[in-house]
């Protein structure tokens, strides 16, 4: 090829370039799920909850096997991922409660910097849409910390139960219970108004979806980050008419179904304004499901547990990345976590997270990107203000447990637990007697993490710690 026609080429390529990219900077779509379980999606496992958007999603992009939630209980949870820190770093965990409630005065410290704030430095559009819980007052709502744009709950849907209401938690005994949302107080807002009390939770996601979509039809021109934050599949469980009654799994199934269209309208939207390409959108769940709840919680597959537990099936949880020309598909058994997506965003987008406190998030862009493997080698599984277990490899040594199906009660080990997850994935047999030397090296490794942490905990907090090991 000449000169003269190479430079044309060249000339010609950039033109298309322009044409067919909006913008240099990838956009972000984390879909955030409230209890959805290991098991309940039909790309990793379940036999009948219909999934075919998520399921599409899943063969288009990467599947994550091993991708953990930063904790096994709302607050902390959301903290974790906005943050890339360990929830206990920022006070967003308590031994007393665990969650932030209505008549709670605190929030995510202002002093946090949020992926929201990072992306920021790239004049990224940003939005959060659904529940946030992170606290409900006007100084923790999402404008404050680096969000342009509100609509959701401020807590769980089940918060502010109306006096004198039926009890929902025992109705949940009954399959084909359906409760009444006027039965719970719970404000739907507009940025800091309350534009709805109680929110209509029959129609909750289906307007969640119709939000989400136009927030990405009004900033198709600019990068943005959409935080879609569904508050179901938490109970109480409330689906829309379209939906009601038509999957063989009860009304669970008709929640998940509505979940799966509302992914396939916010896949659908980047596909007909040409953004498939120029997107990155996550698909996963802030912990396991709640078990207690029988017909009317999910299901951990083959994981031991479920939310508010250590187990496994409290923390690990169905994970999707999709990002058509960007990530190539396939399934990834590396480890990853939610905590990891500030580093992962920050480096995706040329932007920088901060450095001037602890952070606990790896970048996973080499493994997303198929250049190389995950950084993430080790976890640490904090519950409500304790140090309960911790991962390396593919051991995990358990130092104490949370009861599977009532998470507040603590359960002391006569002696410290040790699992191989790769060859036990339900952590049904303990290996601690015949590998002594793993249990010490673990042991030893949550030592570290724990006086890691407690360096960065606010004043206030430290003296609630307690020591990580076994207690005798």
């Amino acid at each position: 090829m000449n000169r003269k026609l190479l430079s044309l080429f060249v000339l010609l390529s950039g033109v298309v370039s322009a044409v067919t990219a909006k913008h240099h900077e990838p956009n972000f779509v984390v879909i955030f799920c409230d209890d959805l379980g290991y098991g309940d999606l039909r790309s990793f496992g379940n036999p009948t909850i219909k999934t075919p958007h998520l399921d599409r999603m899943a063969e288009e992009g990467q599947k994550w096997t091993q991708f953990y939630s930063a904790d096994p209980i709302c607050t902390p949870s959301r903290a974790g991922l906005l943050t890339g820190r360990y929830p206990i770093r920022n006070g967003m965990t308590s031994a007393a409660r665990g969650v932030l409630f209505p008549d709670s005065s605190g929030g995510l410290p202002q002093e946090e910097v949020t992926i929201a704030e990072v992306l920021k430095q790239k004049d990224y559009a940003t939005a959060a849409v659904g529940k946030w819980h992170l606290g409900h007052l006007p100084q923790h709502l999402p404008m404050t910390q680096g969000f342009d744009f509100y609509y959701g709950i401020p807590y769980s849907n089940d918060m502010a139960k109306i006096k004198g209401a039926p009890n929902y938690r025992a109705g949940t005994g009954d399959p084909d219970y359906y409760p009444d949302f006027n039965d719970f107080d719970v404000p739907l807002m507009d940025n800091e108004t309350e534009i709805e009390k109680p929110a209509d939770q029959n129609t909750i996601s289906k307007r969640y979806t119709e939000r989400a979509v136009k927030f990405i039809e009004e900033n198709q021109e600019n990068p943005f980050f959409l935080y879609l934050a569904h508050s179901m599949p938490h109970i109480p469980l409330f689906a829309s008419e379209q939906f009601r009654g038509k999957s063989i799994r009860g009304l669970y199934g008709d929640v998940i179904e509505e979940i799966d269209w509302s992914v396939g309208q916010v896949l659908d939207t980047l596909r007909r304004l040409k953004l498939d390409t120029e997107t990155i959108v996550l698909f996963t769940s802030d912990n396991g499901p709640w078990l207690v709840f029988n017909t009317h919680g999910g299901s951990a597959g083959p994981l031991r547990a479920g939310k508010g537990t250590n187990f496994e099936g409290g923390q690990r949880v169905p994970t999707i990345f999709w990002g058509p020309g960007r990530l190539p598909p396939g399934v990834v058994d590396q480890m990853g976590s939610t905590i990891d997506l500030m580093a992962t965003f920050a480096s995706l987008s040329e932007t920088k997270a901060p450095t001037d406190r602890k952070m606990d998030s790896y970048d996973l862009s080499p493994a997303l990107l198929g250049t190389g493997d995950s950084p993430r080698n080790e976890f640490f599984y904090w519950n409500t203000g304790e140090l309960n277990a911790v991962r390396a490899g593919p051991w995990k040594l358990h130092f104490e447990q949370r009861e599977a199906r009532n998470y507040s009660r603590r359960i002391k080990l006569e002696k410290p637990e040790l699992y191989h997850l790769e060859k036990d994935i339900s952590e049904a047999h303990d290996v601690a007697d015949t590998h002594p030397d793993i249990v010490e090296y673990l042991t030893q490794k949550a030592e570290m993490h724990r006086r890691h942490t407690a360096d960065s905990l606010p004043e206030q907090l430290g003296a609630r710690i307690p020591n990580f090991q076994y207690r005798r």
